[in-house]
């Protein structure tokens, strides 16, 4: 019987991505696409979930503008959701995905989810970063 981790490598394979490392012990994977602006993207098999996750910039100067851009920017997003990390600092782009269910379309879309909002929003992000920090 195939694993869920097993399942996602079988998919990333078929999906226009190179993966760049894998822990078969902690069940993750790191992918790249950089024409797509895919960047050290983690897929983790987190017990019965996928959690799909890719730093986009440091904003240790966010101010109530940038916060504000990246709600709107949240609610384009077709898969996943733009997150700041545990001290507020860091933007994240993060999807989560049921393992039990997970078919190639949805992981595909999630990747294209990303790859999509960074092509859309590339220069407000990147003057984001300028404020205080660097693009990841």
């Amino acid at each position: 019987m195939t694993t869920p981790f097993e399942t996602v490598k079988q998919y990333l394979q078929q999906l226009p991505v190179t993966v760049v490392s894998e822990d078969a012990d902690d069940q993750l994977v790191v992918v790249e696409a950089p024409r797509q602006g895919v960047h050290h993207l983690v897929l983790d098999c987190e017990d019965d979930i996928l959690v799909i996750e890719q730093v986009i910039a440091d904003l240790p100067a966010a101010d109530a503008d940038c916060y504000r851009t990246l709600l709107q920017i949240n609610r384009e997003l077709v898969h996943g959701a733009l997150c700041l990390d545990e001290a507020g600092t860091r933007l994240i782009f993060r999807d989560t995905l049921q393992l039990e269910n997970l078919d190639l379309n949805e992981l595909e879309g999630s990747i294209n989810a990303l790859s999509l909002m960074l092509a859309e929003h590339a220069d407000q992000l990147i003057r984001y970063a300028r404020q205080g920090g660097e693009a990841a």
